[in-house]
């Protein structure tokens, strides 16, 4: 049922994205700078902490810039579908949360 629902909630979502900005340019590129220091540097010396420390500084920007220029809508649906699609996320989360309170 959870799945289910969840299935049916996430076909009802629209997801699109708009252009990274950094103070008016694209900010993409600059993103990158630290990433690609990092891993320069990993293949210099794979046990440089900076090194790893930079690397992982990079992807997280970059994740972080992935996820903040997303746009997320919820298409228009009867009440009828909502209702049923969240019930059945709720429900079959109910039940799951119910299997496993007896472990």
């Amino acid at each position: 049922m959870a799945m289910l629902g969840g299935y049916l909630l996430l076909q009802q979502v629209t997801v699109t994205s708009h252009s990274w900005r950094f103070f008016g340019f694209d900010g993409f590129g600059i993103s990158l700078i630290p990433l690609l220091l990092g891993v320069g540097m990993l293949f210099f010396n794979g046990k440089n902490p900076l090194a790893w420390a930079l690397t992982a500084a990079g992807a997280i920007v970059i994740a972080g810039g992935i996820l903040t220029s997303l746009d997320i809508f919820f298409r228009p649906t009867s009440l009828f579908n909502t209702l049923i699609i969240l019930f059945l996320l709720v429900g079959g989360l109910g039940l799951v949360g119910r299997s496993m309170r007896s472990l």
